[in-house]
């Protein structure tokens, strides 16, 4: 079902003061997104939440203390932010005296998500004093217990939403827990662990227990960086703090040798390396390792401190990259098939269920998520895994808290889901044994009743407006790339405009290369679109665009380009708003 495109600009900001040092532009941009004073953008570390607060994250530093001189595994997951948080805890326990510290990563075909009993059979002979997940284990109860009762203590740091019943574990720290009155519940588990390792500090220094050799928590503030921005956890202002100080140190050149081998296989330079840069380039190369093999060659990269190993193991993840696009290429053809011939397991007014034995496990969320941007509607893309479990993931939309829809689904039919888990705009599920797809989908209808507003609305692009031909200048581009960092919950600002194409300067299967001149005559523009936001990019055409002013940095110049980020035509533009971002 086609709707029209309703735009969403900001509510008006007529109320600007001149902030000291910030174009008036930006201020506009950033008065839109919630910062009112011009003090909050003063992204020092000096400015971090206190860790006081952050629940069980006392309790947490004991257990660790009184198993200072014993085995510790952690436990991962097999994303960037798990594979950055183990990385982190390694490093991190390690040279705060930790001396017996391994790590392990589930095989997301063999073991599923968590810490499942699967796992825990598995690292039995390893004989650890204690388990330390991080980036998981909220919802692994079953795992948990069975590991406390084989006498292995299991400290759970996570930042996924909890359900009903907090899992039995020796401490869990997670700043969503109920009852939290910590600031910064938005952290990636990257995040979280870093927390931890700064409480740990922390009471290592009032005890005296110090190592005076200890390095600074700051020098892994890249890692911190990359697992936020690779998880999309919104941009508050603490997690901006944590990105801004990350993004800093690499363009410093102070970073692992891993990531700076990620970055320049990427074809990205370090020192100009941008929030951006980390969420396509450098983290994809590292989840395809989990969707498609085994997440310890990534968590290797970022731990190894020699560059030659670094680089190696950037080659290996770069070529599983492309496997995966391969992988996800295929699939995301049958998906579309799926979707055009809306059969009962494709489309429906509220959400979208699409199911192939065949599938690749791995690459799911991707296809999930490619959906959802073209139907504006929750998606659930499911398969057979290896061991005849249905599994899948959903993405979901503004409006449609996708984790609590599936928590009401459990509550209303609780024969229908063994696992499931996540956060508002995505999630994980697993099928009971003989539940149907088809009973799946059935069941989804009532529960989406009440997002019948945000599903079908159709498409809604939040804008910051119309930026007229004179703003749009090198100055202005500078001023967006410097003024970051941009990313969830704190988007690069996107405008609106007219303009005629008035040639066409190149042109691919994915890209085009167009000037554009603006409808009034005022200026002609460089500008640039990928697939479909360079649709029916012919000269001549006139159009309603969504575009961004960037810095195009070419033989040591800098010019000004217009990335197209959509258009359309003036009829498919059904209204404009106006709201909060």
């Amino acid at each position: 079902m086609d709707h029209p495109v309703t735009l969403v600009r900001p509510q008006n900001t007529d109320t600007l003061t001149g902030w000291p040092g910030v174009p008036v532009l930006l201020e506009r941009i950033y008065r839109s997104r919630g910062i009112q004073d011009s003090g909050d953008l003063d992204l020092s570390l000096n400015f971090l939440c206190e860790p006081s607060g952050m629940p069980g994250l006392e309790i947490a530093v004991t257990l660790l203390l009184e198993n200072i001189g014993q085995s510790i595994l952690v436990v991962g997951d097999y994303d960037t932010d798990g594979a950055t948080a183990t990385a982190l805890a390694i490093l991190g326990l390690r040279a705060l005296g930790w001396t017996c510290v391994e790590y392990l990563i589930p095989n997301r075909f063999a073991h599923g998500y968590g810490l499942s009993k699967a796992l825990v059979e598995e690292i039995l002979p390893r004989k650890p004093d204690l388990i330390l997940t991080v980036d998981q284990g909220t919802t692994s109860h079953e795992g948990i217990q069975y590991a406390r009762h084989t006498g292995i203590k299991v400290l759970v740091t996570d930042h996924h939403l909890p359900g009903s019943d907090l899992p039995p574990a020796d401490a869990l720290v997670n700043p969503n827990l109920p009852g939290s009155t910590f600031r910064a519940q938005t952290l990636a588990g990257v995040g979280v662990l870093f927390y931890l390792l700064i409480a740990l500090r922390a009471r290592l220094r009032a005890q005296g227990d110090l190592r005076t050799e200890a390095p600074p928590l700051a020098n892994w503030l890249d890692l911190v960086a990359l697992g936020t921005i690779a998880d999309l956890v919104p941009l508050d202002r603490n997690n901006r703090i944590l990105v801004a100080q990350g993004l800093r140190r690499i363009r410093q050149g102070l970073c692992r040798p891993g990531l700076r081998a990620l970055a320049e296989i990427s074809h990205k330079q370090v020192a100009t390396i941008t929030e951006e840069d980390l969420a396509f380039a450098v983290a994809p190369r590292l989840n395809a390792a989990g969707r498609l093999e085994d997440m310890r060659v990534g968590v290797e990269c970022l731990l190894t401190e020699d560059p030659e190993i670094a680089r190696r193991s950037a080659r290996a993840l770069d070529q599983i990259n492309l496997r995966r696009r391969n992988v996800q290429k295929d699939i995301e053809v049958d998906a579309l098939e799926q979707v055009a011939r809306n059969s009962l397991l494709g489309t429906s007014e509220l959400t979208c269920v699409l199911f192939d034995p065949e599938w690749h496990l791995g690459v799911l969320g991707l296809i999930a998520s490619r959906i959802k941007e073209r139907l504006h509607r929750p998606v659930f893309a499911l398969t057979r895994s290896p061991n005849g479990e249905i599994k899948g993931s959903a993405r979901s939309i503004p409006g449609v808290h996708i984790r609590d829809a599936l928590a009401t689904l459990d509550a209303r039919h609780p024969r229908l889901l063994k696992q499931f888990g996540g956060h508002a705009m995505a999630a994980g599920l697993t099928l009971r044994e003989g539940v149907s797809v088809e009973e799946f989908r059935a069941s989804l209808e009532d529960i989406f009743e009440p997002y019948r507003s945000a599903c079908v609305l159709g498409q809604r692009i939040r804008t910051d407006g119309v930026l007229p031909a004179p703003e749009i200048t090198l100055e202005s581009a500078i001023a967006i790339a410097q003024g970051g960092p941009w990313g969830a919950g704190f988007p690069k600002p996107v405008f609106e405009g007219y303009f005629l194409i008035e040639r066409i300067e190149s042109r691919s299967e994915r890209h085009c290369r167009m000037v554009l001149r603006d409808i009034e005559g005022e200026g002609c523009f460089h500008a640039y679109g990928f697939s479909t936001s360079a649709r029916s990019c012919e000269a001549g055409n006139t159009g309603y665009f969504l575009f961004l002013p960037v810095v195009n940095r070419y033989g040591g110049r800098e010019a000004l380009e217009l990335q197209i980020v959509d258009q359309f035509r003036p009829d498919e533009v059904n209204c404009i708003e106006r709201a909060k971002f």
